[in-house]
């Protein structure tokens, strides 16, 4: 069974170069099996509010036995009471989130923070944003590096603290191999990287927290306009039967992987 000891992870979360305050959250609960990235909205003291209330009550409901959806069907009526209890103001979230179990994960999401694998073969975007740009992309009505520059890129058609009737989790399974990455993230990181820069850092890069420093110190380079927060997870060798000389680390042995 893959349990917490064989699961190896790095997180970092950050204001970037022009927000006064930091909205988003992160939540790393390994005994679990879960991580989660989420991207308060509101402004300050209503946006980092709706962004850790969502995290929180995401864990309660996993920790008393609810699924992934189940659980951020959750959050999403624990900020909405939010709402309420604070005369209708504004408040909202996104949400990625993952759990794993056995070598086995699902991913769920609302928004635009976004979840990627990465592997030898490359990396894959396992969400499909909520966003009014993707919208137009689906469409055929733009391209998606013009909805990079759009002005609209922002806007998301489903975020936690709206209807309970209309909110539309998005769901993804698959397996995570040794030698594979999980990258959660949020728009502030996403927004200001190519996948093809992702990728360059994971080959510069000799440990999960060396990554994502450099993840985040570029995406503030390169204009850290929003939050930047992520979220790099993967399996250690501790669960395989490997008895080579090759290096221990996690990425030292990805890295060496990519020569061959």
């Amino acid at each position: 069974m893959l349990t917490e000891q064989f699961l190896v992870y790095a997180a970092q979360s950050v204001a970037g170069r022009v927000r006064a305050h930091n909205e988003d959250a992160v939540l790393c609960q390994p005994r679990l099996g879960l991580w989660a990235v989420a991207d308060g909205m509101g402004g300050h003291q209503c946006g980092e509010v709706a962004s850790a209330l969502a995290l929180e009550q995401l864990q309660q409901a996993i920790e008393t036995g609810s699924d992934l959806e189940q659980a951020i069907h959750a959050a999403n009526r624990a900020i909405l009471a939010a709402v309420q209890e604070e005369g209708g103001r504004r408040m909202g979230s996104t949400l990625v989130a993952v759990r794993i179990a056995e070598a086995d994960f699902e991913v769920a999401w609302v928004g635009d923070s976004r979840a990627y694998r990465i592997s030898l073969d490359g990396i894959e975007r396992l969400t499909r944003d909520h966003s009014w740009v993707q919208a137009m992309i689906d469409a055929g009505e733009m391209s998606a590096e013009q909805a990079r520059q759009h002005p609209r890129r922002n806007i998301v058609t489903q975020c936690l603290g709206q209807d309970v009737q209309a909110l539309e989790v998005g769901r993804v399974q698959g397996s995570l191999a040794p030698g594979e990455l999980l990258l959660l993230c949020s728009d502030g990181l996403s927004g200001e990287l190519e996948d093809e820069q992702i990728l360059a850092l994971c080959a510069a890069a000799a440990t999960l927290d060396e990554l994502v420093e450099r993840l985040v110190g570029l995406a503030n380079q390169q204009g850290g306009r929003d939050n930047i927060s992520c979220i790099v997870l993967g399996r250690s060798l501790a669960d395989t039967a490997a008895t080579d000389a090759r290096p221990r680390n996690f990425i030292s042995r990805w890295l060496q992987s990519r020569k061959h």
